[in-house]
């Protein structure tokens, strides 16, 4: 793979992200609006439309935190399943209530869909963290994307006593 210029490769992650976060959710998410919270499809397209305006922004951050977590999970499968979903929850599921509740859903219905949702979340964490990394190979991207890496390495180096994924013994430690 060649090397790209760091804005190039952001600019790209910014695209894969986005792309893989509309086409895997907004499929999900109807699904969810419309057998689980029992939404209209007046209600269901507005969700989407807010949706998609909101995946948007918020799609390479989830990418950056989604690298983040997953350098803490193991090659086996299940530690896989349990970081990515734990990615997936943890990140989307507010976001997502705030998105129904702003397009009409209310008491049952928003709390029916947000548990729907991070149920769904749960389940689905896995298999959309495997549709990201597709999507980024289609990309030209290895599935952890370096500029995350970059931001990764700078926001460790400012917590004094860590290194990558272990503490680092400190003086006050040794003490």
């Amino acid at each position: 793979m060649s090397q790209r210029p760091p804005l190039t490769t952001r600019r790209t992650a910014f695209f894969a992200d986005t792309t893989a976060l509309l086409l895997f959710f907004t499929t999900t998410g109807i699904i969810n609006e419309r057998v689980i919270a029992g939404m209209t499809w007046e209600q269901v397209l507005h969700a989407r439309l807010l949706g998609a305006i909101l995946m948007v922004p918020v799609a390479r951050p989830y990418g950056i935190w989604r690298d983040w977590l997953m350098k803490r999970a193991g090659e086996n499968r299940i530690s896989q399943l349990l970081w990515d979903s734990m990615a997936l929850v943890s990140f989307q599921v507010p976001l997502y209530a705030a998105i129904i509740a702003f397009s009409g859903a209310s008491g049952s219905g928003l709390i029916q869909g947000t548990l729907g949702a991070a149920l769904m979340m749960l389940l689905l964490g896995r298999p959309y963290g495997a549709f990201l990394n597709g999507v980024r190979k289609l990309f030209g991207l290895p599935p952890v994307s370096s500029d995350s890496d970059v931001w990764i390495k700078e926001s460790n180096r400012k917590q004094p006593g860590v290194r990558g994924n272990k503490r680092e013994e400190t003086l006050s430690d040794k003490a």
